[in-house]
Parts: structure tokens; sequence; C-alpha cells
């Protein structure tokens, strides 16, 4: 099977463009991972993405969580960040959503392509890698 893995802060969830974000995040708020908008055309997305799953494809997530959040607080950010794929990308069926801890080695979650804002996780990817600039033509290339 062929595997398809999303990164979603900074990659298709604009968290860093929330008004107090990190102030959030330190205080252990959720609010900016729900009120992340999306950083793409989502409808344009699940489109690509469904098409591919059709084509025998599998899509997954790898997303941290907070950097030195308590388990407590990771566990609600989780929950938060599987609420907003089934807002956003309600009609996508996802292989397998991995939201673990901050700086957890991506690479141990899988191979295929990866599209993620964070070089090193794309230099240390097995497969290709691509940021989030133009996430749908990347899928379109390779239907």
């Amino acid at each position: 099977m062929k595997n398809i893995y999303f990164d979603m802060d900074g990659t298709i969830a604009n968290l860093y463009g929330v008004e107090g974000w990190l102030d959030d995040i330190r205080a252990e708020r959720v609010r900016p991972y729900a009120e992340a908008k999306p950083l793409i055309n989502m409808n344009s997305l699940a489109r690509v993405l469904n098409r591919l799953v059709r084509n025998g494809y599998s899509v997954s997530v790898i997303s941290w969580t907070a950097k030195n959040g308590s388990a407590e607080y990771n566990e609600r950010v989780a929950e938060v960040k599987r609420a907003w794929l089934a807002k956003h990308l309600a009609s996508v069926r996802f292989e397998n959503v991995f939201i673990v801890p901050y700086g957890t080695p991506k690479q141990n979650f899988g191979f295929g392509v990866l599209f993620d804002d964070e070089k090193p996780n794309r230099d240390n990817w097995n497969g290709k890698a691509f940021d989030e600039k133009n996430i749908i033509a990347v899928l379109k290339g390779i239907e």
C-alpha cells in the first residue's frame, strides 16, 4: 500500500496564525488548536485524498502535542486535534491519526510521502517529504 502522512500545525492547520497561540499553549489552554484555520482549501484537499484512497493509498496524520505540555494537557490537545480533523476533513477516512509527544521522531510511524512544515522532520523521513506549500499540486502529481 502507498502511504501519505500529514503534519497538522503549520502544515494544514494555521496554529501559528491564532493570536496569542504561544501564551495559550504555555498556559495549557487548547483554544489555539481548536480555533486554527485551515491553511489550504479543505474541500479540494478532501476530494484529492478521497480519490487517492479509492486508488489504494492510505492517508494518516502524525502530529505532535505541545512542547513541555503535561500529560493531561496533551491528552486534551490530542482530543481537540482529532475534532479539528473531523470538522475540516470529515469525509476523509484516515488510516491512522498519531498525536504523539512533541519531538517524537515521525519516521518511527511510517514511510511513504510526508507533508510537514519542519525541515528536520522532512530530512529524517523514510521516503519523499514535502513542505506545506503546494500540497494539492503535489498530491495530484502522485495520483
